[in-house]
């Protein structure tokens, strides 16, 4: 059986100049040959290249064409910066909160998202509502940032919560993180897409890379 080969891919170099940021790479269902294409395009434009929901075999083909692509396995991203950018880091001005450890995932595609975009994150885990001690001990933290990514399956609850605290946008991302009929964390959806905070908005189902892209756009 023949290996497959690279799907034609119009590489839209102009989208950093109208949107902010360049394109980005959703690995599932492309061949590694097809990633490199776009990998490829981007280095040769001068542009910042990021891949999200990459396999362990995808990974091992950018990196063996691309040796300095950071791969984070947690994350399932590679990031690759522009050979002739050197990334100056825009400081913390963005925070990334977790209900659990078990959200960490989706958290490390938040943080690779935004040192894609520029700017470095204060990721605090832990702080769920099982225990609001966690939370109010980590609130000093948070006076100064612009944005708040909160990230928590289960019930979802906990979006709401920090909103109640804070000053600045929330960006609520659910989990499909639960026990029992989470529904894959349609339960927590809906539960922050509900939330009674003003300042909370939701992103879709385990959406890190979307809530530090609007994230980013926000702090910019």
């Amino acid at each position: 059986m023949s290996a497959p080969t690279p799907q034609d891919v119009r590489v839209d170099l102009a989208r950093e100049q109208r949107c902010g940021f360049p394109e980005v790479v959703y690995a599932p269902g492309k061949d590694p040959g097809t990633i490199l294409q776009v990998f490829r395009s981007q280095q040769l434009a001068n542009q910042h290249s990021l891949a999200t929901r990459v396999s362990p075999e995808q990974a091992t083909a950018v990196l063996s064409a691309f040796p300095e692509t950071n791969y984070n396995p947690v994350a399932r991203t590679l990031r690759l910066y522009a050979q002739s950018i050197k990334p100056t880091l825009k400081t913390a001005e963005i925070a990334i909160l977790t209900a659990g450890s078990s959200d960490l995932p989706v958290a490390e595609e938040a943080r690779e998202t935004l040192l894609w975009a520029g700017h470095s994150s204060l990721l605090l885990q832990d702080v769920g509502v099982a225990g609001p001690q966690r939370l109010l001990g980590v609130l000093p933290q948070l006076e100064h940032v612009k944005v708040i990514i909160v990230i928590a399956g289960m019930e979802g609850a906990l979006p709401s919560v920090v909103a109640g605290w804070v000053k600045v946008p929330i960006i609520a991302v659910p989990t499909s993180v639960g026990y029992g009929f989470s529904f894959e964390g349609l339960s927590a959806f809906l539960s922050m897409l509900n939330s009674c905070a003003a300042n909370v908005a939701t992103v879709n189902i385990d959406a890190g890379f979307k809530a530090a892209y609007l994230a980013a756009l926000i702090a910019r």
